[in-house]
């Protein structure tokens, strides 16, 4: 297995990568700090992704309700346990741990920042951001609709070689918001989704809660309609998690009344989480329209020309 590696992109950026893992860390703070707190997470960085690759069968089970955490890195355990209070025992509920793996792994490394000396620091996992804020601090979180396009995270989530280009909608968040992960799934997207939403973006207590729900929030952005192409998921990647469960691989265009159904579908599964504490915010785009369900972030909607709180 090839080595881990690492490149300085700028003063306050470095990107790790290491097989289909790619990060892009920022910390900012004392600098003894931030250099000690990048040195520790570098060191465990190295060994993440051939720990999971030990678990891979557990980790491309579906989770069971009713279960114990049967798996032993503490990367694989977080996956897990994001997922199992999403999980249930009808098809619509299949879920394996590898809906958390981008999130789970920015989180896990984040704890080398939260410590006194560090004032912000955020993990982008192409995507699926953990971040650190210390007391006054804030970030603010670029939304781009496209999923094939870019993720901003101020400065943050610019992947290398690449223009900054102007978001979509735009998330503010400071040290007193409970949110400190966020993450976004779509059919379009790197993962596979089961539902036709271009973007669902989730805002949660920490990264791998948002991966796991944004994954099934977009599972249920759905509607039927003669058009929409699905392909067993492991026809399209041989080693999915989803084996020959059907993955949308097209979305012809939609009606209004098809988009507003599918939408609808996706924020009621997405309130439910919200009501019993799962995640903090929720905005679910298809085909340029939008609904949102949370009040502990505001964006602005350039699509609409306005903004939502």
């Amino acid at each position: 297995m090839m080595q881990a590696q690492r490149t300085t992109l700028d003063a306050l950026r470095q990107r790790w990568w290491h097989g289909p893992i790619d990060l892009i860390v920022q910390a900012e703070g004392h600098p003894e700090v931030v250099e000690a707190a990048h040195q520790r997470a570098w060191e465990e960085f190295q060994g993440v992704l051939t720990d999971l690759v030990q678990e891979l069968p557990t980790l491309r089970s579906g989770v069971r309700p009713q279960s114990e955490n049967p798996c032993r890195g503490a990367v694989a355990r977080t996956m897990w346990q994001a997922c199992h209070p999403l999980a249930t025992d009808d098809d619509v509920g299949f879920i394996t741990p590898m809906a958390a793996v981008a999130g789970s792994v920015a989180q896990h490394l984040l704890r080398h920042y939260c410590l006194p000396g560090i004032d912000r620091a955020a993990i982008n996992n192409g995507g699926d951001i953990a971040l650190h804020l210390s007391p006054g601090s804030e970030w603010r979180l670029g939304l781009v609709h496209d999923a094939d396009a870019v993720w901003l995270s101020g400065s943050v989530a610019k992947a290398p070689h690449q223009e900054v280009i102007c978001p979509d909608g735009m998330f503010q968040i400071g040290q007193t918001s409970p949110v400190r992960g966020v993450a976004t799934s779509g059919w379009s997207g790197r993962s596979l989704s089961r539902g036709i939403a271009d973007s669902v973006t989730v805002l949660a207590a920490d990264a791998a809660c948002a991966d796991a729900a944004a994954t099934m929030i977009a599972n249920r952005v759905d509607v039927d309609r003669p058009g929409i192409e699905r392909l067993p998921a492991n026809h399209v990647r041989d080693d999915s998690d989803l084996g020959l469960r059907l993955v949308t691989r097209h979305v012809p265009t939609l009606g209004v009344g098809e988009i507003t159904t599918a939408l609808q579908r996706g924020l009621a599964y997405a309130q439910s989480l919200l009501d019993c504490g799962l995640i903090q915010a929720a905005l679910i785009g298809c085909q340029h329209q939008f609904v949102s369900c949370g009040h502990e972030v505001c964006y602005q909607s350039i699509t609409h020309g306005e903004t939502t709180a």
